[in-house]
């Protein structure tokens, strides 16, 4: 049984996939994995969204279960993740003028930030909100507290959502009879886990290539500057393999990891490949070939069209992660949409600080990079703390303050029938630190006499 102690409990609900991990963060601040478990989503998340709020409920409570099992501890709360279809970000601008020079004070930075709170989305609500910088003329200004202005533009980039989306998420964590320990933004914590500090200052796009969605993140100057979720990813492929070859979905998709290429260079090296598939049938490498590259080229496409205009302030290039990134020539295909030769960075491993991985447990391919992310980002108990147990019988006569004044010649005779019940306060002896012999054997006396 692992120790109660600060073990944290991540929870993901993916359009594969709903997973849950847990993990024990160690003195260097990395963190430890210690259990984990994962339960198909096919039939009750689409597109990162709740579809089946009763399949869902049922799925977090299996999936929690298997990870309280390996503990050998019930998880009482979760930190999980928010994604999926309706995520993205959308600026506001705030301008103020005053009648004369004023000096900027953090009050009226949080009486802006309250006026952005206040914005109404149709069916959408804010879930996040990131400061840009703030406009004073032509000037650009992170930090503008202490300086005095006429007029100033407060930017605001404001993550929003469905409004169902997080009532949905909470009713199925709570149906679990789980606490919500916080609910994170998936793409952010990503960001936070993948990226260096280097390449969000000097500018780069994060691209996770889901399977019903791909999430683009623009980063620059250390902020965020654009989300978006495009709702393509790795099962549109799959599905193309399927339909075009007249093959089952399983089929499909282990042809495509297995001989599927974002982009084929020669295809007279594979022309004359033939693959087997079911029912004795045979199909053509490069036919293969040509399926994947069409649907993965679209889905680049508008990963592209989503970055192109903040192309030249990406000095760090694009980092690709992802379960759908899991197929060769990746880099190769999107250098080829872009048309430029900007750095790009698969990261396929797990982050940085995810560290003292037992054997098997996880899968090192970027499938659960997203909830690794929000593990990192714990920083609360999420195990039911044990209730102290009494000592058993064996146990209390191994103890020698248990002893009895009838086994110990030298301890004082207690009369039950005329000593009072102490009080609470001294339960306690302040002058040792600790309880004596008598108080403890008084205790067990109370103890006795309550059970009759």
């Amino acid at each position: 049984m692992v120790a109660e102690k600060d073990i944290i409990v991540a929870l993901e609900l993916a359009s594969t996939a709903i997973r849950a991990v847990a993990g024990r963060r160690m003195p260097d601040g990395s963190m430890q994995v210690l259990a984990y478990a994962e339960e198909n989503a096919a039939n009750c998340i689409r597109k990162g969204i709740i579809d089946n709020i009763d399949k869902t409920t049922q799925a977090i409570t299996r999936v929690i279960g298997q990870v309280g099992i390996q503990l050998g501890h019930t998880v009482s709360r979760v930190y999980v993740g928010l994604g999926g279809q309706s995520l993205h970000s959308v600026h506001n601008r705030i301008q103020r003028t005053f009648s004369e020079k004023t000096q900027i004070t953090n009050r009226l930075i949080d009486q802006l930030m309250d006026t952005n709170l206040g914005v109404v989305y149709t069916d959408s609500v804010i879930m996040e909100v990131i400061p840009q910088e703030y406009k004073v003329g032509t000037r650009s200004i992170f930090d503008i507290v202490g300086m005095q202005v006429e007029q100033m533009d407060a930017n605001f980039l404001n993550i929003i959502a469905r409004t169902s989306l997080a009532e949905n998420i909470e009713k199925c964590v709570r149906g679990a009879g789980l606490e919500i320990a916080e609910l994170l933004i998936t793409p952010l914590a990503l960001g936070d886990s993948i990226l260096s500090a280097a390449e969000k200052r000097s500018g780069c796009a994060l691209v996770d290539i889901g399977a019903d969605t791909t999430t683009v993140s623009v980063y620059t100057s250390n902020i965020l500057r654009k989300l978006v979720v495009i709702p393509l990813g790795s099962n549109n492929v799959t599905l193309d393999v399927a339909n075009c070859l007249t093959t089952e979905a399983d089929e499909a998709e282990s042809l495509k990891l297995k001989y599927g290429r974002a982009r084929l260079e020669d295809y007279d090296a594979v022309q004359g490949n033939i693959l087997k598939i079911s029912h004795s049938r045979e199909v053509n490498e490069a036919r293969l070939c040509e399926i994947v590259e069409a649907r993965m080229e679209e889905i680049l496409r508008n990963v592209w069209a989503q970055i192109e205009d903040d192309s030249d302030k990406l000095t760090s290039g694009v980092v690709i992660t992802g379960g759908g990134a899991q197929m060769r020539n990746v880099p190769e295909a999107f250098q080829l949409v872009a048309n430029n030769n900007k750095p790009i960075r698969m990261a396929k491993g797990y982050p940085a600080d995810v560290a003292a991985k037992p054997d098997g447990i996880m899968t090192e391919n970027g499938r659960t990079n997203s909830i690794l992310s929000l593990l990192l980002h714990g920083d609360q108990n999420c195990i039911s703390l044990a209730t102290e147990q009494d000592p058993s019988p064996e146990e209390a006569n191994d103890d020698p303050a248990n002893v009895t004044p009838a086994e110990d010649p030298t301890a004082p005779a207690v009369s039950t029938d005329s000593q009072e019940k102490p009080d609470d306060e001294n339960d306690v002896d302040n002058t040792k630190g600790g309880m004596s012999s008598a108080q403890k054997f008084w205790g067990i006396i109370k103890k006795a006499l309550s059970d009759e």
